[in-house]
């Protein structure tokens, strides 16, 4: 199983909106025989047709009311009905299918309308755009249209992007509610996107002008990238800028959670908080060594290290370990509110900051009532200069023992953080500034247990390095892989999709390669990219996995890195499912 454990390949035969070649026209694949023979001029009068449709449906309906409204109900009606008759643009709407559907928005419709209530009520200015997102979120051009889609706001940016604008008509197209995220709203910009789509200007590097962006929505994908290679252009869009929304949304997510009571799906459980001097009661700080050596006996004082709060207001960690095989750790027997257990919960997540040193995280699980029966897990964890959050998944953890269970998260009592000199890589620093790698500094914030969850919460568009040029290849991958490292460490639901060079054609006409290891060579289209951002969105197995995404090629003989794990012609093509199946999480 050399391949399958690797990477799979697909064929996507995408439906009547998988492949989008510009932002002026659609190009049907699966449904080509019937809808791409009709030359434009049969197009554009079944629009006028269908849509006259729907706003003869409203007046009928209207008059076989007349016997129980008022008079003055009767005048709103006809005034509203005429506020509805201005045809909508084929840009703007799907025509196809829409006379299909005309009775299911009448009925909609209608129903919104009779809620306006009271006789005296006047008419909305904004009825038009209500009964234009009805037309397109809810109505025929939805014929595509997904569960939970309707009831998702999905923000997409890079909205104009080659990616991005493709995206963006797909979610329509299935019922998405959609907001685009661009850094100025000129008429070139908002000619790009279509009408319904709800503009939010702002600056991916402004964490400031995210805050309004994020209202309201419920997953993010991110297709922006630098126009430029130079160093600050990238820093700002591919690393600082996925910080920045990754942050922006949590802090959105964290304000509903305090609204619901902490009863949101989204909300994480506090597990300790650093925000006074009692909050240090309960943590005790040990030292040892994993060998007894002669050696060791020459040190005097070979190791130290204490646990504090500061008068800056932070809870610090701190000391060195000189002796040969020594280690020092901050432990604390773990104290969860009534009624919670860690197994409904996926991992852990720390906030803290202090001079980028790494450390081991231990988890002692077992039946808190007799802790010899208790076993021992540990996982590794990097720090960067500064605050930075690290996420740890449960699944991560690994036994002291080799033959003991895997964890279980319903046994943790006690947590552990152990420094321990080996190990220890030195950091960025300014040159000619020494290190000493056997000293340490921890600054802990908070540690919160994150939520289970099945589905992405953010959607990151990388790149894999191939078409980039090489003079500048090394600079985009490293803001590209810092950008996907802030994102795997933000505690959100993610996915990674690095694709290979990117090409303008349709989408749905050749297999896709799903791989993990920077092996793949291909490129692939815009359109089969965007349908995977779009697929993944509520994909299970796409969570909390990054891949690379091609082309399918021929390999040489001998050295053949995937296999066909599905052929699904159908109208679902559902192929992403058995693709990410057999690829690592967290990787």
């Amino acid at each position: 199983m050399r391949a399958a454990a690797a990477s799979a390949s697909v064929t996507p035969t995408t439906n009547a909106s998988a492949s989008l070649t510009n932002s002026n026209h659609f190009n049907f694949t699966s449904h080509r025989k019937i809808y791409t023979s009709l030359p434009i001029s049969t197009v554009k009068n079944s629009h006028k047709k269908s849509t006259l449709v729907v706003v003869r449906a409203i007046k009928d309906r209207k008059e076989t009311e007349t016997e129980t409204e008022t008079e003055n109900m009767k005048e709103h009606n006809k005034e509203s009905t005429t506020k509805q008759q201005q045809p909508l643009n084929l840009e703007d709407v799907n025509p196809v299918g829409l006379g299909r559907k005309s009775r299911q928005i009448f009925d909609e419709v209608w129903r919104k309308f009779s809620g306006l209530g009271q006789i005296s009520r006047t008419t909305r200015a904004d009825d038009k755009e209500a009964l234009d997102a009805l037309l397109i979120r809810e109505g025929p051009m939805c014929e595509f249209a997904i569960p939970g889609a309707q009831n998702t706001t999905v923000l997409v940016v890079g909205a104009t992007s080659r990616i991005g604008r493709i995206v963006v008509r797909k979610l329509m197209l299935r019922g998405y509610t959609v907001k685009a995220l661009v850094r100025k709203a000129d008429e070139e910009v908002v000619n790009m996107l279509p009408r319904s789509v709800e503009i939010m200007i702002g600056d991916v590097g402004d964490p400031s002008t995210l805050k309004a962006a994020v209202v309201g929505c419920n997953k993010i994908i991110y297709c922006a990238t630098a126009r430029s290679s130079i160093t600050g252009d990238l820093f700002r869009v591919d690393h600082q800028g996925v910080s920045n929304l990754t942050k922006a949304l949590q802090d959105y997510n964290n304000k509903l959670a305090q609204l619901r009571a902490g009863k949101s799906s989204k909300s994480k459980l506090l597990l300790a908080k650093f925000k006074s001097a009692d909050s240090l009661n309960g943590w005790e700080v040990r030292q040892g060594t994993y060998f007894q050596d002669a050696v060791a006996s020459k040190y005097d004082a070979g190791m130290d290290a204490k646990f504090e709060f500061t008068e800056a207001g932070d809870a610090v960690f701190s000391g060195y370990v000189f002796t040969r095989g020594g280690y020092v750790e901050l432990s604390k027997k773990l104290s969860l509110p009534l009624g919670y257990t860690l197994d409904r919960y996926e991992g852990l997540v720390l906030s803290v900051g202090g001079n980028g040193r790494s450390y081991v995280l231990i988890l002692e699980a077992g039946p808190s009532a007799d802790t010899t029966q208790s076993k021992l897990y540990f996982a590794r964890i990097s720090t960067k200069v500064g605050f930075c959050r690290v996420r740890v998944p449960f699944s991560a953890f690994r036994p002291v023992k080799p033959d003991d269970l895997p964890l279980d998260p319903f046994l943790v009592h006690t947590m552990t953080i152990r420094f321990e000199p080996r190990r220890q890589r030195p950091v960025e620093a300014p040159a000619g500034a020494k290190q000493d790698l056997r000293s340490f500094k921890l600054i802990l914030e908070y540690i919160k247990a994150l939520p289970t969850g099945q589905e992405t919460d953010f959607v990151l568009v990388s790149c894999t390095g191939l078409g980039v040029e090489p003079t500048r290849r090394e600079q985009v991958l490293k803001a590209k892989r810092a950008g996907e490292d802030s994102l795997r460490r933000s505690g959100l639901g993610y996915t990674i999709i690095r694709p290979g060079p990117l090409q303008e054609e349709p989408g749905g006409q050749r297999a896709l390669i799903f791989d993990q290891g920077n092996r793949i060579s291909q490129g692939i289209s815009c359109a089969d990219v965007a349908d995977i951002c779009v697929k993944a969105l509520h994909d299970s197995t796409a969570r909390n996995k990054s891949f690379d995404v091609c082309y399918e090629y021929v390999a040489e003989q001998g050295r053949e890195l995937y296999e066909l794990v599905a052929h699904l012609p159908d109208k679902a093509n559902n192929y992403l499912t058995p693709a990410l199946s057999v690829l690592e999480k967290n990787t």
